[in-house]
């Protein structure tokens, strides 16, 4: 295959994240469990227990974070998804399946 005839990274992305069908990464719309995997991709790098992740899986209790880790990781979900969580969300939010289900709700806006 020529240079040329390469896709760029960004036309294989969705695909090789397992977040949905492409079509559906460019429009928006993405299953529950799309976005759990994407969280779940977000998180790893902050994972240093490698905790099994699930919808009950807890940010302070079970990953043990630090309030710089979750701002930190905050960013990176809302730069994943392009969307805004605020401050009220993010008090409110103790477990992935929450943050799943609040980045359902954002991106539906």
């Amino acid at each position: 295959m020529t240079e040329a005839a390469l896709p760029s990274p960004a036309a294989i992305l969705p695909y090789s994240a397992g977040i949905g069908s492409r079509n559906d990464y460019e429009r928006g719309r993405m299953n529950r469990n799309g976005i759990f995997e994407s969280v779940a991709a977000q998180i790893a790098p902050f994972n240093a227990k490698d905790i099994a992740l699930s919808d009950a899986t807890s940010f302070q209790h079970d990953l043990e974070w630090d309030s710089l880790t979750v701002m930190d990781f905050v960013a990176a979900v809302e730069d994943e998804f392009d969307i805004l969580i605020t401050m009220n969300m993010q008090a409110e939010i103790e477990t992935i399946g929450q943050l799943v289900d609040a980045v359902g709700k954002l991106r539906a806006e």
